[in-house]
């Protein structure tokens, strides 16, 4: 596993997802218990139907309160705070709950939300420590622990919400770990694999044999199996061992025409995410090389910012987040016409 640096400016932005690793800690078997979710309580859930948070009612339609379709998104790492001693976060704080909604349910879930009825659950999740070398034994049981909530929140999903229903998974980061493996041991190959309609597994290395059934998507309205990327400003590179290990040979698909195209033109950019849900389409290019997505610095106040970085992981789903919701909605469309719904 590996560190990636990124840059904590959320007093000036609203998307970033992780900072610095902390590497004041204790053994994992030492550290406070936390209690453990109750997905049959709705208190357990970010968002569920019935209970959409207000920062993203406007994009919620109140017309239509159960939708034909279901989303299962799975949220990035958030705790990095290198005085927190936890391997895990609270997930009964105030704090770490308003930090869940206010970040990535407003600026990434909210992308599906006109796809499917929304269902986010507070896990457990593991602190940015993780994935530093230095702290693999103990980061391992933190990242089982994590998937433990993740896992118990699917299964509650499937046997008492979805109710049959055709399904996306959509992931970031830290939640992509955890997807790829709720994917193996839950859909993969199994009768339920019918009633995925597509797995959006952003922010994290998939490989193109990752699973022994899904594959990779490479027209926008294909369906049943997954699509990936990670973001960096054009030209730049990671290190170049963090490249070859993890980057590398990984599925790049192009979200913004969702095909085989390898370079895009900012004409074709349905719209990036920006604080105060302002929208800004036509405000990047890209160029897909092996295992990454080039970005030209987007178009948007604020650009200095992003002209000074070369990772863009904070932004993977924010710069494509009108692409993805039009694009989730289109594989929703194919898959009720192709099984003759």
């Amino acid at each position: 596993m590996f560190k990636r640096n990124f840059f904590k400016i959320y007093v000036l932005f609203w998307f970033i997802t992780g900072c610095k690793i902390s590497y004041k800690t204790y053994e994992f078997e030492k550290a406070p218990e936390i209690k453990k979710p109750d997905y049959s309580k709705s208190e357990s859930w970010a968002v569920i139907p019935g209970k959409i948070p207000n920062i993203i009612s406007d994009f919620y339609d109140e017309n239509k309160e159960i939708k034909d379709a279901d989303v299962f998104f799975i949220y990035p790492t958030l705790i990095d705070g290198k005085d927190l001693k936890a391997w895990n976060s609270d997930i009964w704080d105030r704090y770490i709950r308003n930090d869940v909604l206010n970040r990535p349910v407003k600026y990434q879930a909210s992308a599906w939300i006109e796809s499917g009825n929304l269902y986010v659950p507070y896990y457990r999740q593991a602190h940015l420590r993780v994935f530093n070398e230095k702290f693999e034994t103990d980061g391992k049981k933190a990242l089982d622990l994590a998937y433990s909530d993740i896992r118990d929140a699917f299964t509650y999903f499937i046997n008492n919400y979805n109710r049959g229903r055709p399904f996306i998974i959509a992931s970031h980061s830290q939640g992509t770990f955890h997807a790829k493996r709720l994917i193996s041991e839950f859909i993969d190959g199994k009768k339920i694999q019918n009633k995925l309609i597509a797995a959006y597994l952003v922010g994290w290395k998939v490989d193109p044999d990752e699973f022994d059934y899904l594959k990779p998507m490479t027209s926008p309205d294909e369906i049943g199996g997954f699509v990936a990327w990670n973001t960096y400003k054009i030209n730049k590179y990671p290190r170049k061992n963090t490249y070859e290990e993890y980057f590398r040979g990984g599925v790049t698909s192009n979200p913004i025409t969702w095909d085989k195209s390898t370079e895009t033109d900012k004409s074709l950019h349905k719209g990036l995410l920006y604080r105060n849900l302002k929208i800004f389409p036509k405000s990047l290019n890209i160029k897909l090389i092996d295992g990454m997505i080039w970005s030209t610095v987007p178009n948007l106040p604020g650009k200095l910012f992003f002209s000074t970085i070369k990772d863009y992981h904070f932004a993977d789903i924010n710069l494509f987040w009108v692409d993805i919701r039009e694009n989730a909605k289109l594989r929703v469309k194919q898959w009720f016409l192709k099984n003759n719904y």
